[in-house]
């Protein structure tokens, strides 16, 4: 299958929007995210130094660690280079797909959430990394790979919608599949505050083995959670199964997000039983940001019907 401009866009915007959120785990992980000092600028410096000899003397030499000024800098470029993407395919969405809103205001709400993201960005650093702050940085990207899928997946189906009336308990599994990646955006939030927490005591000199005892009710939270969340994943799966006719793309996008949540919940168990190490804080936040859009997907695809169908019976309750 060919694929068009916006098409072709939307991909490519999709999946830089995911690398960065994988790099911000990395420099959050790292310890990078005031690796920079300032915000928009590094150091005072569009480029930052190589040295600390480079570094102005209105800011504070011992500030400057090479690595993580460097991390956050190229973390920093990939959100310019995304949001240059998001403004391409916002422009092809306006050319050719200002007649389907399912493809069109997706597109421009990503747009808009990505200039937010960036403020949000700068506010992360004035914070000194609070966690309030740093949570609502990561939903916001979250909600903007998701826009970015849903426009992408509309796209690929008729622009009015479709072309035979859908049985209500597609319908509904739609609604479920929504549900669920509200309860998952929930979870991954909460957990984002639990990695505050941990940071917080990570700079009180606290042993990283001592660090679960002291997480509290946040951690307690993040864990119901996810038993409630993965419980969920695996029901819509079934549905997925159960409620509609063999569709292969729509059952192979919920079995995706049973597989997500089943390798998410085995790097959450690795966090805690071998201390936090940075390698799986990185994949535990991508995995979430996979399994969030893999129930995008199924919501989406439970409310488009394969357009080479001609007839169906919207009375079926299968």
């Amino acid at each position: 299958m060919r694929l068009n401009s916006f098409q072709r866009s939307a991909l490519a915007t999709t999946i830089a929007t995911y690398l960065l959120i994988a790099v911000g785990g990395l420099v959050r992980a790292s310890g990078a995210g005031l690796g920079c000092p300032d915000w928009p600028r590094c150091f005072d410096r569009w480029i930052p130094p190589l040295t600390a000899d480079g570094v102005p003397p209105t800011i504070d030499p011992a500030l400057f660690n090479f690595a993580k000024a460097w991390t956050e800098y190229l973390n920093r470029l990939l959100g310019v280079l995304v949001g240059f993407l998001i403004l391409a395919a916002l422009i092809l969405a306006i050319r050719h797909y200002r007649r389907s809103p399912r493809v069109l205001w997706p597109t421009v709400a990503a747009f808009v959430l990505v200039g937010f993201e960036g403020w949000l960005g700068g506010q992360v650093v004035r914070s000194m990394l609070k966690p309030m702050v740093l949570t609502a940085h990561l939903v916001v990207a979250l909600i903007i790979v998701s826009l970015l899928l849903y426009a992408t997946v509309s796209a690929f189906f008729p622009p009015d919608g479709p072309r035979v009336p859908l049985p209500p308990r597609r319908r509904w599994l739609g609604r479920v599949a929504i549900a669920v990646g509200l309860l998952v955006l929930l979870q991954v939030g909460v957990g984002a505050l639990v990695r505050g927490e941990v940071q917080l005591l990570a700079e009180a000199g606290l042993p990283r083995g001592a660090w679960i005892g002291q997480l509290g009710l946040v951690d307690l939270a993040h864990r119901n959670l996810a038993i409630v969340a993965a419980a969920s994943v695996v029901g819509l799966a079934r549905l997925a199964h159960v409620w509609v006719p063999p569709d292969a793309w729509l059952r192979g996008a919920a079995n995706v997000g049973v597989i997500l949540v089943g390798l998410q919940v085995a790097a959450g168990l690795s966090l805690v039983s071998i201390d936090f190490p940075r390698s799986m804080q990185v994949v535990h936040l991508w995995l979430a940001a996979l399994l969030l859009g893999a129930l995008t997907v199924v919501a989406m695809l439970a409310y488009r019907l394969d357009p080479r169908l001609r007839s169906i019976d919207p009375t079926d309750p299968a």
